[in-house]
């Protein structure tokens, strides 16, 4: 192949360049699929929790994400890190409005590809048990907020949970 001044070959890919109307640059497959409702959080207040499972399925691809992003709860198909999820079609999506998701983890145990018990935690120390799969809401655990790892008042031995 011939070759310009400089060693560069002339057919060679660019992932950025500039034209009067503007800089371009190429894109990941996951930064370009990525929903712009998404909120960006620049000061790191809201941080993003991420949960794993591996449910079985027939498919071979059994893996299951859940992750949260401010009071969005969002629950996808993992394809793996070379494969970006289709964001615009997640498996379940809820949104919370008084309280936010703070934490969550799925139950390997009896996760199946027709059910999987996932629990979240809230910011106002509440707790639910839900299942993405069948889009089901089981149980509210401290509904009342009695519990709480930031009053010792409410611990048995008066330390912190």
């Amino acid at each position: 192949m011939a070759a310009e001044g400089g060693g560069k070959e002339m057919n060679e890919i660019k992932t950025q360049f500039s034209t009067r109307e503007g800089a371009y640059q190429l894109l990941t497959h996951s930064e370009y699929s990525r929903p712009n409702r998404v909120p960006f959080n620049s000061q790191g207040s809201n941080p993003v929790k991420v949960s794993f499972v591996n449910v079985n399925d027939q498919s071979g691809n059994g893996d299951r994400i859940c992750f949260n992003v401010g009071r969005e709860l969002y629950f996808y198909i993992y394809k793996g890190i070379r494969k970006a999820a289709d964001l615009s079609k997640p498996i379940d999506k809820r949104i919370y409005k008084g309280t936010q998701p703070t934490c969550h983890d799925f139950n390997p145990l009896t996760a199946t590809a027709e059910s999987v018990c996932l629990l979240v935690g809230f910011s106002a120390g509440q707790v639910q048990l839900i299942d993405p799969i069948r889009k089901e809401t089981s149980k509210l655990f401290n509904e009342e907020g009695l519990l709480s790892s930031q009053n010792p008042a409410n611990s048995p031995s008066g330390t912190v949970v």
